[in-house]
C-alpha cells in the first residue's frame, strides 16, 4: 500500500508546478505589447510631433519657447502609463534627432542637444516615465483627478530640473538657471490641468486604457 501511494504523492507537486509555470507563462504573454499598444505609442509620438504646429512663445533671454509639448508629454504618461508613455516620448525624440523637423521651431537633428532647450527635451523622457509610474496608482485612487494632477506635477518638476541642469551645463549659474526657469512654471501648471481633464475623459471612455482588467 505504501509503495503504490508514493507515486501519487509525487504526482501532486509535479502537477502543481506545471500549472504554476503555465500560469506564469500566460501572465508573461499578457504583459507583452500587442498591435494596439504599438499603435498607441505611434499615435502619441505623432501627437507630440504635431504639437509644434502651434507656434511657441519665446520668453526671456534663454531662447526656450513655451510650447504645447509639455502638455502632450504629461498626456503620454497619464494615458499610456510608464512603458508605453516613455516609449512614445522616446520615439518622438529619436525621430527628431535623426532629422525630422519635429522639435519646437521645426528644428531637427543632433544639433538640438547643443541648444538651451536640450535639458528640457531630455527631461521629457524622464518626466513621462515619472508621470506614467504614478498614474497607475492615481487612476485607482478615490480622488482620481487630484491624484492624476499630482502625478503630472511630479513629472513637470522632473522636466524642469533637467532643464535647469541643462542650462547650468551650458555655462549659466545654477541659481540664474533656476530663476530663468520660473517663468515657465505657471504655463506648465495650466497645461497639466488641461492634460488631466483630457486624461480623465479618456479613462472614463476607455477604462482598460491604463490599467487592464483581467478577463
Amino acid at each position: 500500500m505504501n509503495r503504490t501511494s508514493r507515486p501519487h504523492a509525487l504526482d501532486g507537486p509535479a502537477k502543481g508546478t506545471t500549472q504554476t509555470a503555465s500560469t506564469a507563462g500566460r501572465a508573461v504573454r499578457r504583459q507583452r505589447w500587442g498591435a494596439v499598444d504599438l499603435s498607441l505609442v505611434a499615435v502619441f509620438a505623432a501627437l507630440l510631433a504635431a504639437s509644434i504646429a502651434v507656434p511657441g512663445i519665446n520668453v526671456g533671454p534663454l531662447g526656450v519657447a513655451i510650447t504645447l509639448q509639455t502638455l502632450v508629454v504629461s498626456l503620454c504618461g497619464l494615458v499610456l502609463g510608464f512603458g508605453r508613455g516613455t516609449a512614445a516620448v522616446g520615439l518622438y525624440i529619436l525621430l527628431g534627432l535623426v532629422g525630422l523637423p519635429i522639435f519646437s521651431g521645426f528644428r531637427a537633428g543632433p544639433a538640438v542637444l547643443a541648444s538651451p532647450s536640450a535639458g528640457y527635451i531630455i527631461g521629457f523622457i524622464f518626466g513621462a516615465a515619472v508621470v506614467g509610474l504614478l498614474s497607475v496608482w492615481a487612476v485607482r485612487s478615490r480622488f482620481r483627478g487630484a491624484a492624476l494632477f499630482g502625478a503630472a506635477l511630479a513629472g513637470m518638476v522632473v522636466i524642469h530640473l533637467c532643464g535647469i541642469l541643462g542650462l547650468a551645463l551650458k555655462g549659466m549659474g545654477l541659481a540664474a538657471a533656476a530663476g530663468a526657469d520660473v517663468i515657465f512654471l505657471p504655463g506648465d501648471i495650466l497645461k497639466n490641468v488641461i492634460a488631466v481633464a483630457i486624461a480623465l475623459s479618456l479613462h472614463r471612455a476607455f477604462p482598460d486604457l491604463l490599467v487592464r482588467r483581467r478577463r
